[in-house]
């Protein structure tokens, strides 16, 4: 894509505000310029403002070096191996901050790969070349697609596009940033992340990009198996994934993944898939409710996987195993989702005693069976006799006041080596 003067659009002129930023990303954003650093908000939280959407989180770049930015904040902690972030906190939420990136040229590409050693040209290795800090506007052209490369401007509320972002916006279509294969090489994730920003937001893909998921689909594979997972869970999370899973079996990105999934893929996962989406996209419905152990069970029973047993596709040599293909379960989710199945019988005929009730709402699957059950059950007079009646009545005296908790006698414990007091005669 050739490079052009970036459009600056000022703060008349778009619909973002500050007042929909989350106030510890100002807070850092203040931070970092009363630093003399420059710091933008960057990617999907620039995106999903201006398509009036609420953003899961909000990223912010600047100059700032990784080290630079934990001498401003006693709160930040630097992660990463390849490329250090900057995790600013703020109790449970986290602020992530990077310093801009550059791609490096084929030289200092080939440079690096031979003082280590490495074979960095082979056609089967994916391509690294985004290592190396720059300058917001190499950090903009380094990005995956022209929609993630937008930059709010917190010194002067405007918004910075140096790839024609805003005009996909307008047009909804998801566009690589430079040649579609070549980032795809680079990483293969970044298709699976294609069909899922369309399907999410309603826009349509870009011909060359689609020409080079067909080329390119295959790579996929060659992807890290815990970030393919990960993906895969934020999939079942957006409130999309039935249209995401459709359009990555239409395209063909289950197959080189999972072959179970390709080949099983019908209206019993569209079903599941659908269900699971109406519940995340309900107005009471809290994303901490949905599980990892509710997403893995809304993909994989509907492939075979049951209280009764492992399916086929789930065993090696004879024995229980733990992928879907080459995507890696998680132990703890798969048994939690084996809890969840085998409690849906109790909570379809719950039991007359109480105290039977409430030692099943004291067991760890319970919460998780119960959204199974809101979610998959098509139950709802059981769903609502555990909201009214699940919690068990303390016992009630005469006159309806709850009768005082009768007390243990504790028996003391002998001291080793003495006898029992003998009882007198």
């Amino acid at each position: 894509m050739p490079q052009m003067p970036p459009l600056i659009v000022p703060r008349e002129a778009h619909t973002l505000s500050r007042r929909d930023v989350d106030p510890e990303a100002l807070k850092v954003l203040y931070r970092l310029k009363e630093g003399g650093f420059t710091a933008y908000i960057v990617g999907g939280g620039v995106r999903d403002l201006l398509l009036g959407r609420r953003p899961k989180d909000f990223d912010i770049g600047t100059d700032a070096h990784p080290y630079q930015i934990k001498k401003l904040f006693r709160n930040c902690f630097i992660i990463g191996r390849r490329f250090r972030l900057a995790h600013i906190r703020f109790g449970t939420k986290v602020i992530e901050v990077a310093t801009f990136r550059r791609h490096v040229t084929e030289e200092e590409h080939a440079e690096a790969g031979a003082e280590a050693g490495a074979d960095t040209h082979g056609p089967d290795h994916p391509i690294h070349r985004d290592n190396t800090f720059g300058t917001p506007e190499e950090d903009a052209f380094r990005r995956d697609f022209t929609l993630n490369a937008l930059f709010y401007d917190i010194a002067t509320f405007s918004i910075i596009d140096y790839v024609g972002g805003l005009d996909d916006l307008r047009a909804k279509v998801v566009r690589c940033i430079g040649d579609p294969v070549v980032r795809f090489r680079e990483d293969p994730v970044r298709m699976q992340r294609a069909v899922s920003f369309a399907a999410r937001l309603g826009f349509s893909i870009d011909p060359p990009v689609l020409d080079a998921i067909a080329a390119e689909r295959h790579r996929i594979a060659l992807a890290a198996p815990a970030r393919l997972a990960e993906e895969y869970y934020k999939i079942l999370r957006s409130g999309a994934a039935e249209r995401t899973f459709r359009e990555l079996h239409r395209l063909g990105l289950l197959e080189p993944l999972s072959g179970v999934l390709h080949v099983q893929a019908g209206d019993g996962l569209w079903a599941a898939l659908a269900r699971l989406d109406a519940y995340r996209l309900r107005g009471d419905s809290s994303p901490a409710s949905l599980t990892n152990g509710i997403l893995l069970g809304s993909l994989i029973v509907p492939l075979g996987f049951s209280q009764a047993g492992w399916p086929a596709w789930m065993e090696t040599d004879g024995r229980p195993g733990l992928n879907l293909g080459v995507l890696p379960l998680s132990r703890r989710d798969v048994e939690r989702i084996h809890q969840v199945l085998m409690l849906q019988r109790r909570l379809r005929e719950p039991s007359r005693s109480p105290h039977a009730r409430r030692m099943l709402m004291q067991r760890s699957a319970f919460a998780d069976a119960l959204t199974w059950l809101e979610i998959h059950g098509a139950e709802p007079d059981k769903l609502e006799f555990w909201r009214d009646h699940g919690a068990a009545p303390a016992p009630e005296g005469d006159a309806g006041e709850a009768l005082p908790r009768r007390r243990r006698r504790r028996r003391g414990r002998r001291r080793p080596g003495f006898p029992s007091p003998k009882a007198p005669e």
